[in-house]
């Protein structure tokens, strides 16, 4: 029984029609196989097609203005299209032909062929796959393409975008009664000059019908035994005043198809019972005569329908002492089985097994151990090195954690529970103990207390001989030329600390401890000094400890006026030329009362101001 579904149709576009539109039904095959241009290993077909009037072919690229040429890439063209995309055609042949045009100057006709073989007053989609050849963002000339159909425009594709993207420009058009072909032409708008370069691939013309499916539209899983599955053609609209229907089969997943004799009714009974994919479509045609004619009729969508087996035949084997579950069978022993089950799609399935109980000889293990190399590492590892009376593959599975067999690696000290088991499910179980060394260690002693400018002394002990000792105080290394013992003048209080590594295993451990600095500040100013030349306290100068005391910043006398009479800067302490020797421009100074001020850079690094009197006596 035909079933139409009730829609207005307007058909797209007649002849003389300047608007493209798109089929809003089903489309036949491509009966213009010309239209790709072919495919070859040469970059450029070396014949002229003459297809292009007006234009000059060229095998020598990239074709200048007014010149065309077939090719499968415009990569290896060199720098005269360092402006063009580098494209291959729009298809997946590594070596399909496409047809690149350099416009002429002046716009017009760029490709022209005849099409025969087309059914009167019929409807056909028209498509062709452009792209504009010149890189985004150069904004020169665009190409502006017309498809004519016997010379009459019905198609402007607009100007075409600098996108480096093909794009699919389509439109339908319909002939005239008596009229079985065409003169199809191409026609470029716009001038050529800087820009306005194309390629045009997959140029085709497909009859267009009706909006076909196949009922039913899910997919179809049928049993075996479940006798004639209908399908039926739908098709929606009235656009065919005769439809005719002509089912079709392919035997090969759907790249070749086969007429099925006798079979054009709007409904089809499939009657294949063997397990497996059955591939069905129709096609539709106005008419008896068009249904012969591949270029009068479209094409509906592939219905698949599936046959589910009956029987499900299984073997397997097992190891002694495992059980086969089979529906709500236990099977422990050799010998061929059956159940019987109903599947999702009702159909009675049979499941026949034939089950083989091996015997469990005994999995016999050997093993490679390789204990962590320092305490706290994971670089273990455990190696099945040799296994017997086992079926491969196996598989192994360690404290219940899948592992590839054989080699376990990246372990710490600790147990590991090792099951090896081989393809029939025969099991081998034991537990594997893996030993941390003994513990290298190194020891530097208890904290440290000492004054501003007092070194420390730390020799440390070690567990066994070692080598390769890094000294760092507050993180930053203050020795690693293999000190074996350590004085150190720390500035500021902080941690102390010592990598070292053993000399046997190469194993490293580190040890720390405090230091304490307690901020004493050791320098001294006399109140009193006797420049007489008898060579006791001729001096009047800045006294401290070093390293407590780093610099003398400044050292300045005055008189009681204020008046400078003595300064010295940046110089240790205890230095006697750098003293006051109670002069002033080497003039003895009265004796009296004078004043100093003097700052002091200390070795934690804080610079400290002192002010007092001396008294001069001679």
């Amino acid at each position: 029984m035909l079933r139409f579904v009730l829609v207005l149709i307007v058909l797209s576009c007649a002849i003389f029609s300047m608007e493209g539109q798109e089929c809003s039904g089903n489309l036949g095959e491509n009966i213009f196989e010309e239209g790709d241009f072919g495919s070859g290993a040469s970059n450029i077909l070396q014949t002229n097609p003459q297809i292009a009037p007006g234009y000059i072919y060229t095998t020598s690229p990239p074709p200048n203005d007014g010149f065309y040429t077939i090719t499968n890439n415009t990569t290896p063209w060199g720098s005269f299209a360092s402006v063009w995309v580098d494209t291959r055609d729009n298809s997946s042949d590594p070596n399909g032909y496409m047809m690149v045009v350099n416009a002429s100057f002046t716009p017009g006709l760029f490709y022209r062929q005849q099409v025969d073989g087309l059914c009167e007053n019929s409807l056909y989609e028209f498509s062709c796959d452009v792209i504009n050849l010149i890189l985004p963002g150069r904004n020169e000339i665009k190409p502006n393409v017309s498809f004519l159909i016997d010379g009459n425009e019905i198609y402007e594709t607009g100007n075409i975008p600098e996108n480096a993207q093909w794009g699919t420009y389509r439109t339908t058009f319909t002939t005239a009664p008596g009229q079985t072909s065409i003169i199809l032409a191409l026609r470029n708008n716009a001038p050529g000059g800087n820009g306005n370069d194309i390629a045009l691939d997959n140029i085709s013309f497909r009859a267009c019908g009706p909006g076909l499916s196949i009922v039913p539209n899910e997919p179809l899983r049928v049993c075996a035994e479940a006798g004639g599955t209908t399908l039926e053609a739908e098709i929606d609209g009235n656009q065919f005043t005769d439809p005719t229907v002509q089912w079709q089969q392919s035997l090969d997943d759907g790249m070749t198809w086969q007429d099925l004799a006798g079979e054009t009714g709007f409904e089809f009974i499939h009657t294949g019972s063997v397990e497996g994919l059955y591939y069905y479509r129709f096609l539709l045609a106005n008419g008896s005569v068009n249904i012969l004619n591949p270029f009068c009729r479209v094409v509906s969508e592939t219905k698949i329908v599936e046959v589910v087996p009956t029987i499900f035949p299984e073997r397997d084997t097992i190891c002694e002492g495992l059980t086969y579950e089979l529906g709500s069978q236990l099977i422990t022993t050799t010998g061929v089985y059956q159940d019987t089950l109903t599947s999702s799609l009702g159909c009675d399935s049979v499941v026949q097994l034939e089950l083989t109980v091996v015997e469990d000889e005994g999995i016999a293990l050997g093993f490679d151990i390789e204990n962590p190399t320092c305490v706290g590492n994971e670089d273990g590892s455990i190696l099945i090195q040799n296994i017997s009376n086992g079926n491969t593959p196996y598989t192994l599975t360690v404290n219940g954690n899948d592992f590839e067999f054989p080699l376990v690696e990246m372990l710490a000290e600790g147990e590991y529970a090792f099951r090896v088991e081989d393809r029939f499910g025969c099991q081998a179980d034991t537990i594997i103990s893996l030993e941390d060394p003994a513990a290298f260690e190194v020891e530097l002693g208890e904290d440290i207390v000492v004054e501003l400018g007092q070194s420390i002394q730390v020799e440390p002990l070690f567990s066994e001989a070692a080598e390769g000792l890094v000294w760092s105080y507050n993180d930053s290394i203050i020795c690693d030329t293999g000190c074996f013992s350590l004085e150190y003048i720390p500035r500021l209080g902080g941690v102390l600390s010592l990598s070292a590594k053993a000399l046997a295993s190469s194993c490293v451990e580190m040890d720390a401890l405090r230091v304490k600095v307690e901020k004493v500040r050791k320098a001294f100013m006399p109140n009193i000094f006797t420049p007489n030349g008898d060579g006791t306290n001729d001096v009047f100068l800045v006294q401290g400890a070093v390293p407590n005391v780093e610099s003398v910043v400044s050292f300045q006398v005055f008189n009681r006026w204020g008046g400078l009479v003595f300064e010295r800067r940046n110089f240790l302490p205890n230095d006697i030329v750098q003293g006051w020797d109670g002069t002033l421009e080497g003039q003895f100074l009265p004796e009296g009362v004078y004043l100093y001020v003097v700052k002091i850079r200390f070795l934690d690094g804080a610079v400290l101001t002192e002010s007092g009197d001396v008294t001069l006596l001679r």
